[in-house]
């Protein structure tokens, strides 16, 4: 079987991200929102919470488990962008939080695994985001 381009195997699992969270009675309020400082891949609604959600997929752990690509850098550039949305929202008063879900999609298999970390990290350098 052929390998998948990397974006074609990142949407699938922002598909399966997406059908997951719903699974749990989240709304979804956005997906692959973009601007000027970045990307999140999905904004959703968790009670009260705003949950910014950060998807990685791999098709294998040979180069370490797909959320461990989420570092500083990339922690940083979500924290702005969800500022940002934040701010055009009105919801700068209200509880939000940084989510990662972690898929392991191998290219023989039909069914992912995926690990949902909840609060998987602080905001970074964004002063009094919450």
């Amino acid at each position: 079987m052929a390998t998948a381009p990397p974006q074609v195997l990142g949407s699938r699992g922002e598909i399966a991200a997406v059908s997951l969270l719903r699974k749990l009675g989240w709304k979804i309020l956005d997906t692959r929102f973009r601007n000027r400082f970045g990307e999140i891949d999905i904004i959703a609604q968790d009670g009260s919470v705003t949950v910014f959600t950060e998807v990685k997929t791999r098709t294998s752990t040979s180069d370490g488990q797909p959320f461990e690509a989420v570092d500083r850098r990339r922690r940083q550039r979500l924290t702005r962008a969800a500022l940002a949305w934040l701010k055009f929202h009105n919801k700068l008063n209200q509880p939000a939080r940084f989510d990662i879900i972690s898929i392991v999609w191998p290219q023989d298999s039909k069914e992912p695994q995926i690990t949902h970390y909840q609060n998987a990290f602080q905001a970074v350098s964004a002063g009094q985001m919450f």
